[in-house]
């Protein structure tokens, strides 16, 4: 049964590409979020406490702050980093 569940482990690990792995295994990683006006130019950043969240049906994001512990909800041109 042990082998069993080690093959699976190894097949399922095997099969992911490099960013879904990376999505998957990134819970309590900081991330920076940058938001962009409309020349381009960032407008303001931000550093989550963990993962940066967005819900179905929705073209937003939602976060930690850092710096100040509260909740961030944002929507607009984004970058995103894992740091």
């Amino acid at each position: 049964m042990k082998c069993l569940v080690l093959i699976i482990v190894v097949l399922f690990l095997c099969s992911c590409t490099d960013s879904s792995r990376s999505k998957l295994f990134s819970h309590g990683d900081e991330f920076t979020i940058e938001l962009l006006g409309c020349s381009g130019d960032v407008v303001r950043t931000w550093t989550s406490t963990g993962k940066v969240k967005s819900e179905a049906n929705s073209d937003g994001y939602f976060f930690m702050n850092k710096s100040t512990g509260k909740l961030v909800e944002v929507t607009g041109t984004l970058i995103i980093r894992q740091n």
